[in-house]
């Protein structure tokens, strides 16, 4: 544009504060707080001018104690509130977790239904951008393990901008996962988008030869090895599983009756996690559909290293899920 300055184009981390934005102004139940979410804006930035507008009522700086603001939230919301507590990244929510699974989770059950507990838990989780194992970990398959709560995993800029308004709806607990390196991905979220139905997995990329089943910021991974894959003549699908728990059984099993191949991509670590569940339920539901063992590409067994080389050593990457989808077909 002469003499002016484009417009900046929106991230995902822009999405993210404006459905923050959206949901503190249209409920005057929802407030949002964790640590440096207030003054300092969040720890990566999703809550930069909330407190200027929403007040320190409504965006609330908490001590550093996990268990205690979670547990604060979790109060909160059985009291009648809608609070949106951010866990600064998963792997700092360990500290958190009784709170999260002896009692968020539990208390509908062992209230006989009376005590309902509307909490909505953001953190960040995944490598990358090397800040070492105690911040780098992608623990979304420990949470889905747990039953009572949803738990997401918005890799979409719209998903992170309209997963928010049914989320504060679902009189259950959600967690939802953003991972740290989509922060600072651009693009216009699709006003078509909204509302996001929450129990369903979507197809990012349609193919017939093989499905590559991934989420959170797998996916871009998952679609370039797609492309890669299709100058070979191999068209893949890409499904996007969006919920952890409850999973789409529906639309992984119809991708993989479709195709007849199947790669699960997971930054988790292999063994007990997040892939495995979806190629065990892949072979009890879906064998006579198969034309080739399942494939999965995840994390490495090891803390995730500091050191840039060994971290993306550590990762899923193009090529390793592109060779995976390579066997799979033969």
């Amino acid at each position: 544009m002469t003499g002016a300055k484009a417009a900046r184009e929106p991230t995902y981390r822009d999405a993210l504060r404006e459905a923050l934005r959206e949901a503190l102004a249209a409920d005057e139940r929802v407030f949002l707080m964790g640590e440096d979410v207030g003054r300092y804006g969040g720890a990566f930035g999703v809550s930069l001018g909330l407190l200027g507008e929403f007040g320190p009522g409504r965006v609330r700086d908490t001590p550093l104690s996990e268990s205690a603001f979670v547990g604060a939230g979790v109060g909160a919301a059985i009291a009648g509130l809608r609070p949106i507590v951010e866990v600064m990244t998963v792997n700092f929510s360990l500290l958190a977790l009784d709170q999260i699974l002896n009692n968020a989770a539990t208390l509908l059950h062992m209230s006989g239904g009376q005590v309902a507990v509307p909490l909505v838990i953001r953190m960040t989780t995944g490598a990358g951008r090397q800040l070492a194992a105690q911040h780098s970990h992608s623990l979304e398959g420990w949470y889905a393990h747990i039953p009572g709560i949803r738990v997401l995993a918005p890799a979409t800029l719209e998903d992170a901008r309209y997963m928010l308004a049914p989320a504060l709806a679902d009189p259950d607990p959600v967690v939802i996962f953003e991972h740290g390196s989509l922060y600072n991905v651009t693009g216009t979220p699709d006003p078509g988008a909204a509302p996001v139905d929450l129990d369903s997995a979507a197809v990012r990329r349609a193919g017939n030869d093989v499905t590559l089943i991934t989420h959170g910021g797998s996916l871009g991974k998952a679609l370039e090895a797609a492309e890669r894959l299709a100058t070979d003549g191999i068209e893949a699908e890409v499904v996007d599983l969006r919920t952890l728990r409850p999973l789409d059984d529906a639309t992984i099993l119809g991708s993989v009756a479709r195709t007849h191949r199947a790669v699960v991509v997971d930054e988790g670590w292999r063994t007990a996690g997040l892939s495995a569940e979806v190629a065990a339920r892949i072979a009890e539901q879906g064998f006579y559909d198969l034309d080739a063992p399942v494939e999965r590409v995840c994390g490495a067994e090891v803390p995730v290293p500091y050191a840039r080389q060994l971290e993306e050593a550590a990762l899923p990457q193009v090529a390793g899920i592109a060779a995976a989808a390579r066997r799979a077909v033969g």
